[in-house]
């Protein structure tokens, strides 16, 4: 299955030609017809999207997207609505909403809205899943290892790194192996592109650490 559309909107006609069009094209759908409905629902957070009335009676959709946000929510956002402005959309894209789209929308422009904000969610959620990885594999390095990390990945040799260090050069080539182990690459390169999606690269050296 593509994913869960959560739809919320007032007007239950509709919700039920929105459900009627996704169900059709394969997404499973759950209506709301309010924006507290949702918010009490709590959606999996793993895959799909929220379509979104800007203007319900109680709370706006604008004051749901700020509640979910500040509920650590990452589901993407379509705004609907019938009743456009600038000083809206701003305000809605400005909060992380992922598009805004005009009532009525035509099915063909709806359901690529939707695709395009699924697929922007699931590629942002393996690429945190791979950083947190990273970040795993990092926090098992020893003292002296970050050390000698922190210098490899500025371009340094082993020579230097073992100078600067006070280390025996054998001893530098022993951490950087462990350290690629860990990382599990082959190459200083595959360390430099890990540093900078860490945003080590170029830290300063930690205290000196025995080896």
């Amino acid at each position: 299955m593509p994913g869960i559309v959560h739809v919320v909107d007032d007007d239950a006609s509709y919700l039920t030609a929105i459900q009627q069009v996704l169900e059709a094209s394969g997404y499973r759908v759950a209506t709301y017809a309010s924006a507290q409905q949702l918010l009490d629902q709590q959606p999996d957070e793993n895959k799909g999207c929220i379509l979104l009335d800007v203007r319900m009676p109680g709370m706006s959709g604008l004051e749901l997207q700020r509640r979910l946000t500040e509920r650590g929510s990452t589901l993407p956002i379509i705004f609907l609505t019938a009743y456009p402005d600038v000083s809206t959309t701003v305000k809605a894209i400005k909060a992380g909403a992922d598009d805004f789209l005009i009532k009525p929308v035509g099915p063909d422009v709806l359901l690529r809205a939707i695709a395009r904000a699924i697929a922007r969610h699931r590629d942002a959620r393996e690429l945190d899943g791979e950083l947190e990885a990273l970040r795993s594999r990092l926090s098992t390095l020893t003292p002296r290892q970050l050390q000698v990390f922190q210098i490899i990945v500025q371009g340094k040799t082993n020579k230097h790194a073992a100078r600067e260090l006070g280390n025996a050069e054998r001893t530098i080539k022993a951490h950087r192996r462990a350290i690629m182990d860990k990382f599990q690459v082959q190459s200083v390169v595959d360390l430099v592109r890990i540093a900078e999606r860490l945003g080590v690269l170029g830290a300063k050296d930690e205290p000196d650490a025995t080896a």
